[in-house]
């Protein structure tokens, strides 16, 4: 079984010292690439700067941008038999990138941006028959309504959703709460747990018939 994860947050460089991002630290991505692993399988982690250990026994691709991390991901997703999107992927970048730093009156009052591309959609569209997607979306309101429709926007087999303005729980903490949902419907829920119980908990219902080694 191999498995391809995303991971972090990604930066998208306005110049040199400057970027847009998000808050995610990558804990829930690495927390599922150890628990993979200890299933016994073979599990290609592709992250954005996080400020963590590759877990052992883990391919480690580090990246930094949204287009770093698809053509990281692209060969790697062809040959994978689960791929699970946890990246906190920035959704949009700087229309323009200074070669460097600018001041404030040169960067003014507003910033032109545009959409960074949609990893999960755009590799999901490539997919095998036999291949399993596994989306994450983190909302802070109509979870329950969000996180659906992008199971079927992105064409996802299983969704993730977690609630992440709820306290204790979310991108940089060490427990989550989450809901999954598959093609048929809501599956269950679990948590506040740490994180990599959670991990053990969703692996073992996107993939029930694979066990540890």
């Amino acid at each position: 079984m191999r498995c391809l994860i995303t991971a972090g947050p990604t930066r998208e460089y306005l110049d040199p010292v400057r970027y847009l991002t998000n808050g995610s630290s990558g804990k829930m991505g690495y927390a599922l690439a150890e628990a993979a692993v200890a299933r016994g399988w073979a599990v290609d982690l592709v992250s954005g700067p996080v400020a963590l250990a590759a877990p052992a026994g883990v391919d480690l691709t580090p990246v930094v941008s949204a287009d770093d991390m698809l053509q990281a991901c692209e060969w790697r997703f062809a040959v994978c038999d689960v791929f699970i999107a946890v990246a906190g992927v920035a959704d949009f970048r700087p229309r323009f990138r200074s070669d460097q730093k600018q001041t404030k009156a040169a960067t003014g009052s507003s910033l032109e941006v545009e959409p960074t591309v949609d990893i999960l959609k755009t590799l999901g569209s490539k997919r095998r028959a036999d291949q399993i997607l596994v989306g994450f979306a983190a909302e802070t309101s109509d979870l329950e309504i969000k996180a659906p429709a992008k199971l079927v926007a992105k064409g996802c087999d299983w969704i993730v959703g977690n609630d992440v303005s709820a306290p204790g729980v979310g991108m940089e903490a060490d427990a989550n709460a989450v809901i999954l949902w598959g093609r048929n419907g809501r599956v269950g829920e679990v948590g506040p747990l740490p994180k990599h119980e959670i991990a053990g908990w969703l692996l073992q219902r996107i993939l029930p018939g694979i066990k540890e080694s």
